[in-house]
């Protein structure tokens, strides 16, 4: 027979829900502090990287900007490391990619071997998506080379941005693993446009070297 606890009775149990309480606020507390100071070292990572794209596109030395960024990033993922959903979140996900796309980009421009995502230290996720992003950055390379008159140069970036994206094409998982099919479809855009700038320019070349012989 089941046994029915008389209302009036107040077991000793309760009393301890205070202490629980205030240990539960106390990891709170520490877990919102953290995620505040995530915020700022990520955006943080964010501007630093933009900066040493820029850089590079300009000509200029973006190596401070990039170590530190390199800096920033480890200190982010030390204290987000007992906070797993933290670490795993866009937060400190959205500064891996770009973190991604400058390391990689910046290989690239020294014709150096492409960093990998354990070299870098971070998300194979996020190495995809920072991946991606590079395509879009090899192609203001690709059209400088064209103002300039190096259709060669161009199109040898054309061949690389196609490479990067046969790697991007390599993964087809859901949006909730990682969120790769919008940076396929926008990878595949930018392409596009690419080879048709190139063959422009290809043609362009041809016909000005084809008219100077007439001359």
């Amino acid at each position: 027979m089941q046994k029915i606890l008389n209302p009036d009775c107040h077991p000793v149990a309760v009393n301890g829900l205070n202490d629980i309480a205030s240990d539960i606020e106390s990891q709170l507390n520490e877990k919102e502090e953290v995620r505040e100071v995530a915020i700022k070292s990520s955006r943080n990572i964010v501007r630093l990287c933009g900066m040493a794209v820029r850089s590079m596109h300009l000509g200029n030395d973006p190596e401070p900007d990039i170590a530190s960024a390199t800096d920033e990033l480890q200190k982010l993922v030390g204290i987000t490391r007992d906070f797993p959903d933290i670490l795993h979140s866009g937060i400190v996900e959205s500064a891996m990619q770009e973190f991604v796309e400058v390391r990689v980009l910046f290989a690239y421009t020294r014709e150096a071997p492409l960093p990998s995502h354990k070299a870098l230290g971070v998300t194979p996720e996020a190495y995809i998506l920072g991946v991606g992003d590079v395509i879009g950055e090899i192609r203001r390379l690709a059209l400088d080379n064209i103002r300039k008159g190096s259709v060669g140069g161009a199109a040898k970036h054309l061949e690389h941005m196609e490479m990067l994206y046969d790697f991007l094409m390599n993964f087809n998982y859901p949006s909730s693993m990682v969120a790769v099919r919008h940076k396929q479809d926008v990878a595949r855009g930018i392409l596009e446009k690419t080879r048709g700038d190139v063959t422009n320019a290809i043609r362009s070349h041809s016909l000005e070297k084809m008219l100077k012989k007439m001359e």
